[in-house]
């Protein structure tokens, strides 16, 4: 079955639909397009900036220490800084005032030998009035006084800085010599008079030329502590390493030595014989070795060993004596 076509009105055909109208509106500008740019820097570049800022940041940071110094230095008067710099010798040198204005009271006297070779006398000025304990103590020893004496006895060590005396042992022949005639082997009084002699002198103590006694060790490890079994208990003990000096060991000093201040008290001064002293330095001694690591270990944990391999750095290969010591009026 046909549709017939539908047939639109004459109307329709001859008026096409009326379009709206469009009102006229004011059309603002849009912004310009600004075209986005991709600078590509290589690292080399990146790097070279990098270095280039912070040397400027580092500059600009240096410079205001500086500025500021040059504003203190404007500030400060030339008088005070003439005050400033002249207080410091007055310190210096009133430090050392208890240690240079020291009088001697007596004379010794040691007779040096060489391998047998005489080498000359050394004649020791004693601080009788600033040491009277360590100058009694001395007196003894040279003069014989105390039934031990240092005739016949040897330097045991020889540093570029100065030389020490062996001194008398605390066994043996020397001790029951020193028993029978009541000689006194110990250093009790001497650390006395060393504590109040470190009080009055605030600077070096042992200087060129002086004499001192060996009154304490302070390197000396500490005690070991170790369980012992005692009645059927354990019970806690402690070993001494090493033993104290005895106050009968002596060191001449070649040059100015601090580092003896910790362990000798200074009992006189040399007067006459100095380049015996300095002839006495000369000798070839056995070569320190304490950089060792296992000198080191040993010397850490208190092994005695390492105390024995220690007497032996610095000493002579020559054999130096005193043969004669004594008292002069």
């Amino acid at each position: 079955m046909l549709h017939k076509p539908k047939l639109l009105p004459s109307s329709q055909l001859l008026h096409p639909p009326s379009l709206p109208q469009i009102k006229n509106t004011p059309i603002t500008p849009s912004p310009p397009i600004t075209k986005q740019t991709h600078l590509k820097l290589s690292r080399r570049n990146l790097a070279l900036c990098a270095n280039s800022s912070l040397l400027l940041l580092l500059g600009s940071q240096t410079l205001q220490p500086l500025d500021h110094t040059k504003a203190l230095a404007e500030e400060i008067p030339p008088e005070a800084e003439t005050n400033t710099i002249d207080e410091k010798p007055e310190k210096e040198s009133s430090g050392n005032t208890g240690c240079t204005n020291k009088v001697s009271t007596k004379k010794a006297f040691l007779d040096i030998s060489i391998d047998g070779d005489p080498a000359g006398r050394i004649v020791i000025g004693l601080y009788g009035d600033d040491a009277p304990v360590g100058t009694a103590r001395f007196s003894n020893l040279v003069s014989g006084a105390a039934g031990i004496t240092y005739r016949r006895k040897e330097f045991v060590k020889i540093t570029p800085s100065y030389v020490q005396h062996g001194g008398m042992r605390s066994y043996g022949v020397d001790a029951e010599i020193a028993n029978r005639t009541g000689g006194d082997l110990t250093n009790q009084s001497l650390v006395l008079e060393w504590e109040r002699e470190n009080g009055k002198c605030l600077g070096t103590k042992n200087l060129a030329g002086t004499i001192g006694i060996i009154v304490r060790d302070p390197l000396k490890p500490p005690p070991k502590v170790k369980l012992v079994a005692r009645k059927g208990k354990l019970e806690i003990d402690q070993e001494e390493v090493g033993i104290e000096p005895n106050g009968t060991e002596f060191v001449m000093s070649i040059k100015d030595s601090p580092e003896l201040d910790a362990s000798a008290l200074v009992v006189g001064r040399v007067l006459e014989g100095m380049e015996v002293v300095k002839r006495i330095g000369q000798v070839k001694t056995v070569q320190e070795n304490t950089s060792s690591p296992y000198f080191r270990v040993a010397k850490l944990i208190g092994d005695k060993r390492a105390v024995v391999a220690e007497r032996g750095f610095n000493r002579p290969y020559s054999k130096v004596l005193v043969t004669n010591c004594g008292l002069l009026d």
